[in-house]
C-alpha cells in the first residue's frame, strides 16, 4: 500500500481491529464442513434448518429477500411450532426433494446456508463479502487490468482472482473495506448509494475504469470464493476464513451486506 493511501486512511481513523483468535472460535464440530445453528437450546444442521423453514415459512420468505435476522426469527418460530420430533420428521421428508424441481426447496437450502455462515464463530456474527467489497479488494490488489474477454480466456484466472482478493482484503482495515464496498455496490451495482463514504471512495479508488473492471469480474461470478466478514460481539470487524460453497456449488455474492 502506498504512503499516500496510508496517510489517507489515517485521516479516516477506523476503529482498532479487535484482538480475537477466530481459529479458537470456529464452531464447526470436528470433521464437519459447517457449524450447527443454535436455536432454542437446540443445535440444528443445515439440513434440519432448511427443512424446518420449508415446512413452516417457505411462502412468507419468498419475497422480498429476507435479512439474516428475519431468517433467524422464522427459524425460531419454526422450532417452537415443530419441536425436535417434528423437525426430525420433516427433515427426513425434505431430504428427498430436489432443488431443481422446487424453487422453495432451493431457497430454503440457501437460507439455511446463510444462517450457518452467520453462526460460524462463537461470540460473533459473520456473512459473505458483498460484490462491492470483493470488487474493492481486487481494485486494491496489484492485479493488472484486462479486457473482460481477454481475462476470461486466461488459464489461471481463478487463482489470479483468489490472490488478488487475499491481497486486497489485507491492504486496508476491514471497516474501511466495508465502507468502500458499500459505495461501490451503490455506484456500480444499483444498491442504495452510501453518500457518507463517497469522498474516501473517490480518493482511494480514483480510476473509474479499474473500478468497473474489478466490479464486473465478481458481481455475478459466484464460482470465485471469498472470505467471510466477521463482526465480533465485542466490536469491530475481521476477515474470516473462506467457507465451502453453498448447496448449489457456488458462493453467495450479495449486492448489499447481509447481516
Amino acid at each position: 500500500m502506498s504512503t499516500a493511501l496510508d496517510a489517507l486512511y489515517a485521516q479516516v481513523k477506523p476503529s482498532a481491529a479487535p484482538v480475537v483468535s477466530l481459529t479458537e472460535r470456529d464452531r464447526r464440530p470436528a470433521g464437519e464442513d459447517f457449524p450447527t445453528i443454535p436455536v432454542n437450546g437446540l443445535e440444528l444442521t443445515i439440513g434440519e434448518v432448511a427443512a424446518a423453514l420449508f415446512e413452516t415459512a417457505a411462502d412468507d420468505l419468498a419475497v422480498p429477500v429476507p435479512s439474516t435476522d428475519a431468517l433467524y426469527a422464522a427459524l425460531t418460530a419454526a422450532v417452537r411450532q415443530l419441536g425436535p420430533a417434528g423437525i426430525a420428521e420433516v427433515t427426513e421428508q425434505f431430504e428427498g426433494l430436489p432443488s431443481s424441481e422446487f424453487f422453495e426447496v432451493k431457497e430454503c437450502r440457501q437460507f439455511a446456508y446463510r444462517l450457518a455462515l452467520s453462526f460460524w464463530y462463537e461470540g460473533a456474527r459473520s456473512r459473505p463479502m458483498s460484490a462491492g467489497e470483493v470488487g474493492v479488494a481486487i481494485y486494491l490488489s496489484g492485479m493488472d487490468r484486462y479486457r473482460q474477454a481477454d481475462f476470461h480466456g486466461l488459464p489461471h484466472r481463478k487463482l489470479m482472482l483468489a490472490r488478488a482478493i487475499h491481497e486486497g482484503v489485507t491492504a486496508v482495515p476491514t471497516e474501511t473495506l466495508i465502507r468502500l464496498g458499500a459505495v461501490m455496490s451503490g455506484e456500480l451495482g444499483g444498491a442504495d448509494r452510501d453518500r457518507s463514504g463517497e469522498w474516501l471512495y473517490k480518493q482511494a479508488l480514483p480510476d473509474y475504469h479499474r473500478r468497473r473492471f474489478a466490479f464486473d469480474l465478481v458481481q455475478w461470478n459466484r464460482e470465485q470464493p471469498a472470505p467471510l466478514i466477521v463482526r465480533p460481539d465485542s466490536g469491530g470487524y475481521l476477515v474470516g476464513l473462506t467457507p465451502p460453497p453453498g448447496p448449489d456449488g457456488k458462493w453467495q455474492r450479495p449486492m448489499r451486506a447481509e447481516w
